[in-house]
């Protein structure tokens, strides 16, 4: 499965979940460790760990590797890995101090990179 595929099925996870602000920010020419980044928000701790979960159930479902996980326990940041794209998953206010869309791509969330 191309890094594309992989991507649109996380989009379309997070989407079916109810993920919030989603963004997704390029890596080319930034970063050597994935592609893409999908940055999204969630409305509390367990919505998080839901939306996570559902990425990991899709890509199972598709026969992809699971990704690993960072972050499960924690309340406001979870960051799984699939690879080719890196998904990050925040609370609105660890996101906001974070900033990841200005660090990585100097966009605001919603848009592309």
């Amino acid at each position: 499965m191309t890094k594309g595929q992989i991507e649109q099925l996380a989009i379309k996870a997070l989407e079916d979940q109810k993920a919030q602000d989603l963004t997704v920010i390029s890596l080319a020419g930034k970063a050597d460790f994935a592609d893409s980044m999908i940055i999204a928000s969630g409305t509390s701790s367990r919505h998080i760990q839901a939306l996570a979960a559902r990425v990991q159930e899709v890509m199972q479902e598709h026969d992809q590797p699971r990704g690993t996980v960072e972050g499960s326990g924690a309340t406001d940041w979870v960051l799984l890995d699939l690879g080719s794209v890196i998904v990050h998953l925040f609370l609105p206010q660890a996101r906001a101090y974070y900033d990841l869309e200005q660090l990585w791509g100097g966009v605001r969330p919603g848009g592309l990179a």
